[in-house]
């Protein structure tokens, strides 16, 4: 007997018969002598419309509370499954992330787990029932509501299979798993069958909307199995796991693309020891998670910083550089959010030279700029205005991934 932990997204648990082919999914798996915890997150576009709902009467409104409405519509969802279990003969419980309980920091709308407790969960299942968890949420040390973030169902689902010690994680969605580029962008992108977790990692941060980056972190903490793969169609998805050494063979696993970005820049900064840590000090201390950072030449003992956040960060991020910006004495602040993130991701990188030279060229053939450039040992990462984005795509699939083979690890 095998413990499987299965997580559905939103458009899995959209509407009531999706709802009901989930349950027969479940259903087949208990019926297989598995025992199953599942993982939900809210209906397709529930959370998007509890978030304008706070914001019709906020600008920025507080986190606590929001929290409070966003994590309601998980709630839904897992009862929802619960009944239609039910009424297909399979017995469930449904649980909120307080009731199991998950612990967090209290770092409302983008907590962190810290532990859970894993004690009603075994109990429920040793009764035979399937265990059905609400994702994105948990509660912090005062007995609040905390939320994780966007995505945070998958982060939810893996924390709770390393916890349970499960067999796997089985992560359902609308695609059939990971694949090399978007395929609603280039026509040609391939499912891959095996990613490692770094690779994962790296685009999950990049842009790809598959898995949460977190929910990857843990995994690789853990050395949980994930497999991606289609809530409507029965084949197999992308397995996510240790790396080994056939993955190297290929510089290049995809091509991400984030569109979420804003960049702001501090204009003529004194340049003196100690003003970037006092921006990017102040910029951490309200949670605010920076990604690319450029810092000009120094002229005439001035300089500009310029760095890109999450668009949903950008207007306090914006307030937080104004306020730096007075007290150092810079000039001003200025903000461009139509901006995009195109990077390259392979674990063969390690290994393979000359991969930003070609992709340099790639985007010079095609007549793009790149105003910021960001590298690890796997991923190469240019931003260049968003008006491109798509272009830069399918000029970087085409250039690295059409015409190499595709790998299959056993």
């Amino acid at each position: 007997m095998s413990l499987i932990v299965q997580k559905y997204g939103g458009t899995s648990v959209g509407s009531v018969e999706r709802i009901k082919n989930v349950a027969k999914k479940i259903k087949k798996a208990v019926d297989s002598g598995n025992k199953v915890v599942v993982v939900s997150s809210a209906m397709s576009g529930e959370t998007d419309r509890l978030l304008a709902l706070t914001r019709e009467l906020s600008a920025r409104p507080d986190p606590r509370e929001q929290d409070m409405v966003v994590s309601t519509g998980e709630q839904v969802a897992i009862g929802l499954i619960a009944i239609a279990l039910k009424e297909i003969g399979i017995d469930a419980v449904s649980l909120t992330g307080w009731q199991v309980p998950i612990y967090t920091d209290d770092a409302h709308t983008k907590a962190r787990i810290r532990k859970i407790e894993t004690g009603r969960i075994q109990e429920e299942l040793e009764k035979g029932k399937v265990v059905i968890v609400a994702g994105f949420q948990g509660i912090d040390s005062f007995g609040d509501i905390t939320t994780l973030g966007r995505g945070g169902s998958d982060t939810t689902a893996v924390a709770l299979a390393a916890a349970l010690k499960a067999d796997v994680c089985e992560i359902y969605t609308d695609v059939a798993g990971v694949y090399t580029a978007d395929p609603r962008i280039v026509e040609n992108a391939r499912k891959i069958p095996v990613i490692s977790y770094e690779e994962m990692m790296e685009m999950a941060s990049l842009g790809s909307k598959v898995m949460q980056i977190r929910s990857v972190e843990f995994a690789a903490k853990y050395g949980v199995r994930i497999h991606v793969k289609s809530s409507f169609i029965e084949e197999e998805g992308t397995w996510i796991v240790e790396e080994n050494e056939e993955m190297e063979k290929i510089a290049v696993r995809g091509i991400s693309h984030e569109l979420k970005e804003s960049k702001i820049t501090v204009v003529k900064v004194p340049d003196k020891p100690g003003i970037a840590a006092k921006l990017f000090r102040a910029l951490g201390d309200n949670n605010i998670v920076v990604d690319m950072i450029v810092q000009n030449v120094s002229h005439e003992g001035y300089t500009d910083i310029s760095f890109t956040v999450n668009k949903v960060d950008a207007d306090f991020a914006e307030e937080i550089a104004r306020e730096v910006a007075e007290e150092v004495g810079a000039s001003g602040v200025e903000r461009n959010d139509r901006i995009a993130k195109i990077s390259v991701v392979g674990l063969g990188m390690k290994t393979h030279a000359g991969t930003a030279g070609k992709m340099f060229e790639v985007l010079y053939r095609e007549g793009i700029n790149i105003y910021a450039i960001s590298t690890s040992e796997i991923k190469i990462s240019c931003l260049i205005d968003e008006k491109y984005a798509e272009l830069a795509v399918r000029a970087l699939h085409e250039a690295f991934i059409e015409n190499q083979e595709t790998i299959v690890v056993e």
